[in-house]
């Protein structure tokens, strides 16, 4: 396996409506909103997701801020980390030409594998 680079980040927060403003300010553009979801595109198109505490989809969120690390081979880079014991937190997912999947890394910490397809 091959970290192709840091595409993806997420984080939970108490109040969305601040962090969409502190997010547009920081210079990232709003990609889209739905429920309690608010999706921003930086630059280079790198992708950060703020989760509200209204989205219980992300409640395993609880460690802070989760990078996504972009791989090529999302099904062989999962069974690398888990032939060392690496914990993962359900299946691999799928939508909008992308895959990912979430795993706690030392100390507990919640990461993400993430790669196009």
């Amino acid at each position: 396996m091959q970290i192709q680079g840091l595409s993806w980040v997420g984080v939970r927060v108490a109040d969305l409506s601040a962090a969409k403003a502190f997010f547009e300010r920081m210079g990232l553009s709003l990609n889209h909103t739905e429920g309690d979801v608010a999706a921003f595109t930086a630059k280079n198109g790198d992708t950060v997701e703020v989760f509200g505490p209204g989205d219980d989809d992300h409640a395993h969120f609880d460690t802070g801020p989760v990078v996504g690390f972009e791989v090529e081979d999302i099904v062989g880079a999962r069974a690398e980390l888990e032939t060392v014991g690496v914990e993962f937190i359900g299946a691999i997912e799928r939508g909008g030409g992308m895959a990912w999947t979430h795993f706690r890394g030392p100390q507990g910490f919640v990461y993400e594998l993430t790669a196009h397809e």
